[in-house]
């Protein structure tokens, strides 16, 4: 007789919980400070905010289109463990108030923003910046985010609430406008993700241009987010909760989608640079020629040690992702260097003579951290941890006793 599989575990989050608001006192505390570095050093601040900013919402943004592939293909691996994909995304509404900083330093980090680049016959004019004026020029790069957060935004609410909503009417209907909003979801998130990844990092250096960056953002990105979610399932184990709902064969999976893409982050970068290495033009290999001198270089070596070599190897074996101890600080260094990577991309356009490191670039990822996480707590503790009422669920569990 076939035993059916059932949720043993309570599925609320502690109602009582202070977690979200410790997170929220930190990046109050973490905000506050980096603004006093503002009236120091105004470049500084813009930069150092920039790269956190980025950081934490390349993250938000993975899980909103690991959400729609969920709903898309119908899958059942995650389900255990999509309303966190769901929490981290949900609140992207919210968070397009932090971009407000990176409009309002627009002349401090884009240096195609600076008008005299287009006055023909100045001393100032830039042949190539002038060239690309139709995109790159302040009014159309304000409308772009306003654009890219409306529509991550309103995706990211909608298909939380309607998952949310499955859990309180049992209605199986729902899955089809679940997969109606991410069908076409998935296309637009692809074209606006690669917009903006050229908006906010890739025209830092406006010479500079790359067709594979949209991509490559992504890939950073997404490897950080399935680190991201490993540790958040151990603190919730940690916690007491969900240690019975997602089992061992869930955590296994995580660590099977970190070593995806870890791999696929290794073959994106290096494409990317093998592409502008054997083309070998002056306004694509000056980029990395600037990111491969003055104290730079150890930065990207430790890319390829501390972002592929490490986990690729020691995810290699099958028996590591299972091993808790070990994905946990696996996940720990993808993202530490994913941040480290972020910065390499950025900070060289401030940092022209060699590398260099501010507090700011400390208490901004700690503001910004802290009020994403925030964000995050504070959505996942008003409803079922797990979609209960999910038609994809009883199968996600059976997993656990087939293997």
């Amino acid at each position: 007789m076939s035993h059916k599989p059932s949720i043993t575990d309570s599925l609320q989050f502690p109602a009582d919980s202070k977690v979200p608001r410790a997170l929220f006192g930190l990046g109050a505390v973490g905000l506050i400070a980096t603004l006093i570095g503002y009236f120091l050093d105004a470049d500084q601040f813009f930069f150092s905010y920039l790269v956190s900013f980025t950081f934490f919402t390349g993250i938000a943004l993975s899980g909103l289109i690991m959400v729609m592939l969920h709903h898309i293909t119908r899958s059942s691996w995650g389900v255990v463990f999509r309303r966190i994909s769901e929490a981290l995304s949900a609140n992207l509404w919210i968070w397009g108030i932090f971009v407000i900083p990176v409009i309002l330093g627009i002349h401090n980090l884009y240096h195609w923003s600076h008008p005299e680049l287009f006055e023909y016959g100045t001393a100032e004019y830039d042949k190539i910046v002038a060239g690309k004026g139709p995109f790159l020029n302040s009014t159309f790069f304000v409308i772009r985010q306003f654009i890219y957060f409306a529509i991550w935004g309103f995706l990211g609410y909608k298909l939380h609430k309607v998952s949310v909503k499955m859990d309180k009417t049992n209605d199986w209907g729902l899955t089809a406008l679940l997969k109606k909003l991410s069908a076409p979801g998935i296309l637009i998130f692809a074209f606006s993700i690669a917009f903006a990844s050229f908006d906010w990092l890739m025209s830092l250096d406006p010479h500079w241009f790359s067709t594979m960056f949209g991509v490559y953002f992504f890939s950073i990105s997404f490897q950080a987010f399935w680190a991201v979610m490993i540790l958040l399932v151990f603190y919730l184990h940690r916690k007491g909760l969900l240690q019975n709902t997602i089992r061992q064969v869930h955590v296994y999976d995580l660590g099977a989608w970190l070593f995806a893409f870890t791999v696929f982050y290794a073959y994106i970068a290096f494409s990317q640079f093998l592409l502008i290495y054997y083309a070998n033009l002056p306004e694509e290999t000056l980029w990395y020629y600037h990111r491969l001198e003055g104290g730079w270089q150890y930065i990207a070596y430790s890319l390829l040690i501390g972002r592929f070599a490490i986990p690729f190897l020691v995810l290699l074996n099958r028996e590591a992702k299972k091993n808790r101890t070990i994905l946990g600080l696996v996940s720990a260094l993808v993202l530490i260097i994913h941040f480290a990577e972020i910065y390499w991309i950025a900070m060289p356009v401030l940092y022209d003579h060699g590398f260099q490191f501010s507090w700011m670039d400390i208490t901004a990822f700690l503001g910004l951290g802290g009020i994403f996480f925030g964000l995050f707590f504070n959505t996942f503790k008003k409803h079922d941890m797990v979609p209960k009422n999910d038609p994809q669920l009883e199968d996600c569990l059976s997993k656990s006793y087939h293997q």
